[in-house]
């Protein structure tokens, strides 16, 4: 039943149920007492009594307010109404959808119900915090309390992946991206898991990601309070290795960076792992339609090299009797072989045409110069020559000085290694794997065995403790399965257009039009137990996204995990290239 009339209000009252709109068990709206106001994304409650059941509690998320004058027939009246010649009186209401009702008895508010913000065990409640055993914080709602993630649906326990999509440079997805990983790594909610937890991180613009070991210089108190709140230290990621591709023609295979010094590992794969694990796919991997019949070509042409190819130093290989010390070498080695009659048919297969071969070269020559740098054989070996997750906790591959046909095939070579390698170890460890750019990878339209990969990943790779964090300008030029296994997602600033398409049917119409103003900052979280994504707002990094932010390596007494920020005097000389190659990959 509803209030008594004349009923004391409680002291948190901010207004009673609407009577003039229809309320609903899933939406109902508030008339807003004079002095008492709403936002967007308050959570409120009201009660009523049902028969059989008692109390009966219905939580929501305020998801629009309005404002109008009562009494007020024509728009000039406003002018009249605010000379006192017109009487009338001004009314807020605002909108709440609904998500949860406790017990499950779903019938509407009554209109002139009490309604309160909530706060405290009440908040937990409506946004099912309580029920969730292992919470990750991604930062702040509007009322200043923690915003939580249920670990389960990103772990692969119930659920796992996650979208995050928004405008290039102002949705700060990688920067969101990041907070994210340190949340699981440093909130402890990880537990004993922590120590088998890894995240693979693809860098595509400049080189801000290799600092994340770095303190920032803007860490003050304020930023140390701002990551108390949800639960966090404050500092740099504490366990990060770095690798970046081999400066070009440089035969030391020295890494090409220029603002970090130390700490880079250069990766290259030598002709005889790309001859011996039929890596030449790969250099194939932009999208293409299945119907194009050198794609065959590609796989004989592959599994050939495998059969044929003897591994000498340094990685190169042997061939009939024929040394190939460079990727320049292998590809003119193989375009004779396609190129001669006697030949074509062991190479190519007996009934591949002319236009066929063809094709196949025109691509394969032309990914001569993005490829020389990193396919080769004419370089020292080294035990860290190839990206791996093993020695640290975050490992971060620069690909931003490759072309983007180079970076298709690091990313897609290294994430079926690793793929492989989780796969063959088995249930236990978790690997975050998050890729920018994910619709250059996985477009909607077309096949390539990169977009297989992540697809593998999408759909099993919970199974297998492979978690895909991935970003994108536009959720719509993605494939849709990736989208739709993906069990957290997140919105920023979004382009007017692109708001309006059905992959953003997650959001209720007034956070749709929001997401296209929407501050760097804010972003707008979906996650499968709450009905509503909730808005947050989460803390400035605390680690270095550029070399300008960069205090420096946090002191040892920084990277024991306990977040402490002490004023341990630096060693001047750290940044300065290491004197044995040994130091390279150690971390700070």
């Amino acid at each position: 039943m509803a209030s008594e009339p004349g009923a004391q209000a409680p002291a948190t009252a901010v207004g009673r149920v609407a009577g003039t709109e229809d309320s609903t068990p899933l939406q109902f709206s508030v008339a807003l007492a004079q002095d008492a106001y709403l936002q967007l994304d308050d959570v409120v409650v009201t009660a009523r009594i049902v028969p059989g059941f008692g109390k009966v509690r219905t939580s929501g998320v305020v998801t629009e307010v309005r404002a109008r004058h009562e009494g007020a027939s024509f728009d000039s009246d406003v002018f009249l109404i605010a000379d006192g010649v017109l009487p009338a009186h001004v009314q807020e209401v605002a909108e709440v959808t609904t998500t949860r009702v406790e017990p499950e008895c779903y019938v509407p508010p009554t209109p002139g119900s009490f309604a309160h913000r909530a706060t405290g065990e009440e908040r937990a409640q409506a946004l099912y915090f309580d029920q969730m055993d292992l919470k990750v914080p991604v930062g702040l709602g509007r009322d200043g309390d923690p915003i939580y993630v249920n670990l389960e649906f990103l772990d692969g326990t119930r659920g796992g992946h996650v979208s995050i999509s928004g405008i290039s440079g102002v949705a700060t997805k990688t920067s969101f991206a990041l907070f994210l990983l340190y949340s699981i790594f440093r909130s402890g909610v990880l537990g004993r898991r922590s120590v088998n937890a890894k995240a693979l991180v693809f860098s595509v613009k400049g080189e801000d990601l290799l600092f994340l070991d770095h303190s920032n210089i803007r860490l003050d108190e304020d930023l140390v309070s701002a990551y108390a709140t949800v639960g966090l230290p404050a500092g740099p990621f504490t366990s990060a290795g770095f690798f970046a591709p081999p400066t070009p023609d440089d035969l030391s295979g020295r890494p090409h960076v220029t603002g970090r010094t130390s700490g880079v590992s250069a990766f290259w794969w030598t002709l005889a792992e790309f001859c011996a694990e039929e890596l030449l796919p790969y250099v194939f991997a932009d999208a293409e339609d299945e119907r194009n019949q050198y794609t065959m070509v590609i796989h004989q042409v592959a599994a050939k090299l495998r059969r044929e190819a003897n591994p000498v130093a340094d990685g190169a290989v042997v061939i009939g009797g024929q040394v190939l010390r460079t990727y320049d070498d292998l590809v003119e080695f193989v375009s004779d072989r396609l190129t001669d009659e006697d030949e074509r048919r062991d190479w190519a297969g007996p009934v591949t045409g002319t236009g066929t071969i063809n094709a196949f070269l025109r691509r394969m020559r032309s990914s001569l110069k993005p490829l020389r740098s990193i396919v080769r054989g004419d370089l020292p070996g080294s035990p860290t020559r190839r990206v791996s997750t093993d020695a640290h906790q975050v490992t971060v591959v620069d690909l931003h000085n490759l072309p983007e046909r180079a970076q298709r095939f690091v990313v897609g070579v290294v994430l079926a290694s690793e793929t492989a390698k989780k796969e063959a170890a088995g249930p236990g460890g978790l690997l975050f794997t998050m890729i920018d750019e994910l619709n250059k990878y996985a477009p909607r339209e077309g096949s390539s065995p990169i977009k297989e990969v992540l697809l593998d990943i999408a759909e099993r790779g919970r199974s297998l403790g492979i978690i895909l964090i991935g970003a994108q300008q536009t959720a719509s030029e993605v494939e849709r399965r990736i989208v739709s296994n993906s069990s957290v997602k997140v919105v920023g600033r979004l382009d007017p257009a692109e708001a309006g398409r059905p992959e953003y049917g997650f959001l209720p119409a007034s956070q749709r039009q929001r997401a296209t103003l929407a501050k760097p900052g804010t972003m707008f979280v979906s996650q499968p137990e709450i009905p509503v994504p909730l808005a947050v707002e989460f803390p400035f990094p605390a680690w270095a996204t550029r070399l300008s932010e960069s205090a420096g390596p946090a002191p040892a007494a920084e990277n024991n995990g306990n977040g402490s920020n002490s004023t341990a005097r630096r060693d001047p000389f750290a940044r300065l290239p290491a004197a044995a190659p040994d130091d390279d990959d150690a971390p700070f």
